[in-house]
């Protein structure tokens, strides 16, 4: 292939991708309010971390409104938006935990609710899909987000335990040296 094709195949790829971004684009998960919140708790890891922790709640909080709300229309694609905010919502948390991790902040105390969150997502998740009185093909339209939030959540616990134990036995060690430290000046 000639270098002029290339560029042009690649050109017209940039293109194409332009076009196409806006109409896939959805609006972020959080609203103005809650993205100010985050910001105001940019570097402070138990802030920050428990902000997400609230707001994925309450995007499940909304999702299950949605759900037994009997006057609701479109439930179905809804329920799929709402699990969508809240995988999103999820992810940023998981984003911001892996910065504060590269960082080497200590992050036991948030850690900890995360994990007992986790648990509760993961509940409200697994009731949403085993609920009775969804028709398959209700189901069907929002399956993929329900299974792909469900399987985040799933290995999100497991590595948030890991890092959670990670985390304690780092301190420990932190805390003999630190005495040992202290010893020698003495």
């Amino acid at each position: 292939m000639t270098m002029s094709f290339i560029r042009s195949l690649t050109f017209s790829a940039v293109i194409l991708a332009a076009l196409l971004s806006p109409a896939q684009r959805r609006n972020d998960p959080l609203t103005p309010q809650e993205i100010d919140q985050i910001r105001d708790s940019s570097w402070e890891p138990q802030q920050r971390l428990t902000l997400y922790i609230k707001f994925a709640r309450a995007r499940l909080d909304a999702l299950e409104q949605v759900r037994n709300d009997p006057k609701v229309k479109d439930r179905a694609q809804q329920t799929h938006d709402k699990l969508d905010d809240f995988a999103r919502i999820y992810d940023e948390l998981n984003d911001n935990i892996d910065t504060y991790v590269e960082r080497r902040d200590d992050i036991r105390k948030p850690l900890k609710l995360i994990i007992a969150a986790d648990t509760e997502f993961q509940a409200k998740l697994r009731a949403l899909k085993d609920a009775a009185g969804v028709t398959p093909d209700e189901a069907r339209q929002y399956e993929f987000v329900l299974s792909n939030a469900l399987e985040t959540l799933d290995t999100s616990a497991d590595d948030h335990r890991k890092l959670l134990a990670d985390q304690e036995e780092a301190a420990k060690h932190r805390k003999k040296s630190d005495s040992k430290q202290a010893g020698r000046n003495e």
